[in-house]
C-alpha cells in the first residue's frame, strides 16, 4: 500500500515537472515582448479612460502613439483631456515633433428654454433622452431640440455639464470641460458639439438644430433658426452656410466679429464669452 502511494506521488510529481518545463519553454518561445515606451507614454496620459481620443482607454492610446511615433508622426492623435501640454511631453519622450492643438470645449446648440419652447405633452416613462427620443418629439413641439433628461450630464466624468434648473437646458462649465466628447456622443439629437474655446474672443454658433422651414420651426420654438439667410448675407468672411433651412457657422472661418448675432431676427445665433470688444481686427 505504501509503495503504491509512493509511486503514484512520484509519477504525479514527474508529470507536474514535465508540464512545468513544457509551459516554461512555450512561454519563452511565444512570449510577446511589450515595448517599454508604451508604459512610459501611458504614465504621461491623464488616465481618464474617457475615450475622447477615439480609443478604448489610455493604454490603447499609448500603444497607438508608439506605433505612430515609429512612423515619425503623431499629429493625427490627440488627447483632449491632457491637451497640448501632455502631447508635448509625449512627443519629447518618443522623440518626435510636437504639434500644437487648439483647446476645444463643448457647446450646446439649442437655445429653446421653457419659455421659448413650451411643453405641449407629458412623457410618462423612463426619463432618459435616448428613450424619450425614440418615442417621438418629446415634451415640446420641437423634434430637434434638447430633451432635458441629462444623458449628457451622466456621461461627463469631469462634472463639466449640468442641467440649468430654470431653462432645463444643459450648461457647460468651460473651466472643467476637457473636450472628451462624451456628452456629444450621449446626446441622441446631436445638439452638443465641440468647438475651439477661442480664449479671449469667445465662440459664436447657431444654437439650433431645427431643419424645418421658417414658419414651422418658429411655431415650435421662438428662438429657432428660420433659414432667412440674413446671417450668411451679412458675414463678410464666408463663415456661414445655409444647410437647407438651417444656418451653420464654420468656426475655421469665423473671426467672431458679431455681425451675424446682431442681424439674427430670432436670436438663434448664440455667443459665449463674447463682448463687443472681442471684434477681430
Amino acid at each position: 500500500m505504501t509503495s503504491t502511494l509512493f509511486y503514484s506521488a512520484l509519477v504525479l510529481g514527474i508529470i507536474a515537472l514535465v508540464a512545468a518545463v513544457v509551459l516554461y519553454v512555450v512561454a519563452r518561445r511565444f512570449a510577446v515582448k511589450r515595448d517599454e515606451r508604451i508604459d512610459q507614454v501611458a504614465a504621461l496620459l491623464p488616465g481618464a479612460n474617457c475615450g475622447g481620443c477615439g480609443f478604448a482607454g489610455c493604454s490603447a492610446m499609448a500603444g497607438a502613439l508608439v506605433k505612430a511615433a515609429d512612423k515619425g508622426d503623431i499629429s493625427s492623435l490627440q488627447c483632449p483631456v491632457g491637451g497640448s501640454g501632455v502631447m508635448r511631453q509625449i512627443a519629447s519622450t518618443l522623440g518626435v515633433a510636437a504639434v500644437a492643438t487648439e483647446p476645444m470645449v463643448a457647446v450646446v446648440r439649442c437655445n429653446g428654454d421653457c419659455k421659448l419652447r413650451p411643453v405641449v405633452a407629458e412623457f410618462d416613462g423612463v426619463r432618459t433622452c435616448h428613450i424619450m427620443n425614440m418615442q417621438g418629439r418629446g415634451e415640446s413641439a420641437c423634434g430637434y431640440g434638447c430633451l432635458g433628461c441629462g444623458d449628457c450630464v451622466a456621461a461627463c466624468r469631469f462634472g463639466a455639464i449640468s442641467i440649468n434648473p430654470d431653462t432645463h437646458l444643459p450648461q457647460v462649465d468651460t473651466g472643467k470641460c476637457t473636450a472628451c466628447g462624451a456628452c456629444a456622443k450621449a446626446c441622441p439629437r446631436q445638439i452638443i458639439e465641440l468647438r475651439p474655446s477661442n480664449a479671449g474672443k469667445g465662440r459664436i454658433y447657431v444654437a439650433c438644430r431645427n431643419t424645418d422651414k421658417g414658419a414651422v420651426a418658429r411655431k415650435a420654438c421662438q428662438a429657432a433658426c428660420i433659414g432667412c439667410g440674413k446671417c450668411a448675407r451679412t458675414c463678410k468672411h464666408g463663415a456661414i452656410e445655409m444647410q437647407g433651412a438651417l444656418a451653420y457657422i464654420d468656426y475655421t472661418k469665423c473671426v467672431t466679429c458679431g455681425d451675424c448675432v446682431a442681424v439674427c431676427p430670432t436670436g438663434a445665433i448664440h455667443a459665449d464669452n463674447y463682448t463687443a470688444q472681442n471684434i477681430a481686427s
